[in-house]
């Protein structure tokens, strides 16, 4: 269905430019000059699992990533709802982003295929307004395709018959697009433990996603009392990747707040996989 012209006058304001990154555009470009580094030769990803803290702790894993790995014209982007405002699975349809360093639209009749194939979701960019998770990919995004136009999707809870309802929506779309689009998941890992304990439970998280195994995800998330807020978005998205060929994924980063800050007392893991 054609958006209407109230849709497409949908501009979504940056809500953390400021505080996840800078607020300015020179600031946001230097920045990026520092973490993007140019790469002779880029690999073709069906979907990546990305960070979303502050730029200042996790936009280096984000961006070995995002230098590594070809932008396609589209992403489909899925992450948790921090604060829990609106539908549960929340599609920003039609609009704008903007950012500091200029807009970028979305990718309308990809998000409103995405609509029509799966009555789970449903068009709710209020739920969007305030949510850092996807906000803090965009600049990446647009500084490595300035083509690029997103289908920005927040995920809350339900359940794993819900989740791979999904995955089989969104991998179903891309099909049927039959252009080249990215899945992007955007998920810290475990929170708030000292360096060694999340360590260990990283590893676990990230060995699962190398192994393409979601359900083995859930499973140790719950089993190791990993704290990975994003945790849903990527086993919709191991669903999604999987029933589009994937074959292999490969951990391109890791690290963690202490890391940067050297406090190691209570850290956030921070990981970047590429999946293929």
């Amino acid at each position: 269905a054609a958006a209407t012209p109230e849709r497409q006058q949908m501009i979504r304001q940056p809500a953390v430019a400021g505080q996840f990154y800078p607020g300015s555009a020179g600031q946001v470009e230097r920045e990026l000059d520092e973490l993007l580094k140019p790469v002779v030769s880029k690999r073709n990803a069906l979907a990546v699992v990305v960070p979303h803290a502050g730029w200042r702790y996790s936009g280096r894993t984000a961006g070995i990533l995002y230098s590594q790995v070809n932008i396609p014209d589209r992403v489909i982007m899925l992450g948790p709802n921090h604060h829990g405002i609106g539908h549960r699975f929340a599609l920003f349809a039609a609009g704008i982003w903007r950012t500091p360093v200029g807009d970028v639209h979305v990718a309308e009749a990809l998000a409103a295929a995405l609509l029509e194939n799966c009555e789970l979701i449903v068009e709710d960019p209020h739920a969007h307004v305030a949510e850092h998770c996807l906000e803090v990919q965009v600049p990446m995004l647009l500084r490595e395709n300035p083509a690029v136009q997103i289908v920005p999707l927040l995920i809350g809870n339900g359940e794993p018959a819900e989740w791979r309802a999904l995955g089989t929506a969104i991998a179903g779309t891309v099909c049927e697009s039959g252009k080249s689009i990215l899945l992007l998941a955007s998920s810290d890992l475990n929170h708030y433990a000292d360096q060694q304990t999340s360590n260990r439970k990283d590893r676990l998280a990230l060995d699962a996603m190398v192994a393409l195994d979601e359900e083995r995800l859930l499973q140790v998330v719950v089993e190791e009392d990993i704290l990975m807020c994003g945790v849903v978005p990527t086993y919709i998205v191991l669903v999604a990747a999987k029933r589009l060929g994937a074959r292999n994924a490969e951990v391109l980063d890791y690290r963690t707040s202490g890391d940067v800050s050297g406090d190691y007392s209570a850290v956030v893991g921070y990981g970047a996989v590429a999946i293929e």
